[in-house]
């Protein structure tokens, strides 16, 4: 068994199947093919049992279990001593589906759309180990290291509940308030009017409810629709602000004591204070991120070579200048280039700023970025 196996992508077109496409290729150094069923020109799904050590399927998620199904048929055993993985938000099914086959099997939740950046570094990935030979298990173990991901491994059964939790729950939230923000814009403002007035956990709430209307409503769909734990945890949340709503029409002092009882240090009482903690701390550093990047007096400056140092000459252009930072936060560019925003301790007069930008510019260290 080669070592640098050939991977096959069904479903390559999507926006993850791509992702993984560019990081089996210019990270890992593997041949990738794939099979896109809107591009005639892709591999045909027999060139793909042929030649593929590892199938991974990247499809929509109520698809996939189907479409699993349909290679089993065809290869007809020939998938014996390959690996097969895939890479949907539900588990159960397509891991089911494929341990109907003689391959190893394994099932992969990258907890993140596609990043911009050329590995996992910084997210979740969960690993569903169905079925691994010695093999196998030590490629995916280098996969995964490869990923940079900070993976947890667990039952695909053990996956879906936890997901109904993590991501069924926490998308419908949104989406509920979304919905109550779109009843109340006639009289009260867009989201964009009422954004002044916000408190940290309101801009936060914002941004989420952002992304999730911002990507691919088929899988927000499918992640309701296609996890058969979902309707359990909403009808639990469904029971929780149902009781709550009907404290607040009570209105009395004996409401008070239920809700701060059952709402406040009952719930307490179930996070362990390590948790809260965190968590609380958490808060706190991404308020304090929001306040940074709100505040205008600021520059975005992308550093074109990746090489230690670059960061230091950067820093010495604000100090031959007399400009003195308040903050530096990185992060990526919507075309995927990290850039470095230097927040200021005053507002500096234009041609201050102006002259630090053009030395950045002509110097080659840096390229200052439009506001």
């Amino acid at each position: 068994m080669s070592l640098r196996p050939v991977i096959g992508i069904v479903g390559s077109g999507g926006a993850f199947g791509r992702w993984l496409r560019g990081f089996f290729e210019s990270r890992m150094g593997l041949q990738v093919i794939g099979h896109d069923p809107i591009d005639p020109a892709s591999q045909t799904p027999e060139q793909l049992l042929e030649q593929a050590d590892v199938l991974l399927f990247s499809a929509p998620i109520r698809h996939t279990p189907a479409l699993i199904r349909q290679y089993i048929q065809q290869s007809a055993g020939r998938e014996r001593g390959k690996l097969w993985l895939d890479v949907t938000s539900i588990k159960a099914e397509p891991v089911a589906a494929m341990l109907e086959s003689q391959a190893s099997v394994a099932g992969l939740h990258p907890m993140t759309a596609p990043p911009k950046a050329p590995t996992l570094k910084g997210r979740v990935m969960v690993v569903c180990e169905a079925r691994l030979d010695a093999r196998w298990q030590a490629w995916l173990d280098e996969l995964c290291t490869a990923l940079q991901a900070e993976c947890v491994r667990g039952s695909a059964e053990h996956h879906d509940r936890v997901m109904a939790l993590v991501q069924a729950m926490v998308h419908a939230t949104h989406l509920a308030q979304a919905g109550v923000l779109r009843e109340y814009a006639p009289m009260l403002g867009s989201l964009a009017e009422l954004m002044p007035y916000r408190s940290a956990a309101f801009e936060l709430d914002a941004a989420v409810i952002s992304r999730i209307l911002s990507l691919n409503p088929a899988i927000y769909e499918d992640i309701q629709f296609g996890n058969p734990h979902a309707g359990e945890v909403l009808d639990h949340l469904l029971q929780q602000l149902q009781q709550l709503r009907g404290l607040v029409g009570q209105g009395d002092d004996a409401a008070r004591a239920v809700f701060r009882k059952q709402y406040l240090a009952d719930n307490k009482t179930a996070v362990d204070e390590q948790t809260l903690r965190d968590g609380n701390y958490s808060f706190e550093r991404v308020g304090y991120l929001l306040a940074d990047l709100t505040d205008t007096r600021a520059m975005s400056v992308h550093l074109p070579e990746d090489r230690a140092g670059s960061l230091r000459e950067l820093l010495h252009v604000f100090e031959r200048h007399g400009i003195s930072l308040a903050s530096i936060h990185s992060s990526r560019t919507p075309s995927g280039e990290v850039h470095f925003r230097m927040g200021f301790v005053q507002a500096y007069a234009a041609d201050v700023l102006q002259a630090a930008a053009a030395e950045i510019n002509s110097s080659g260290i840096g390229r200052v970025l439009e506001r």
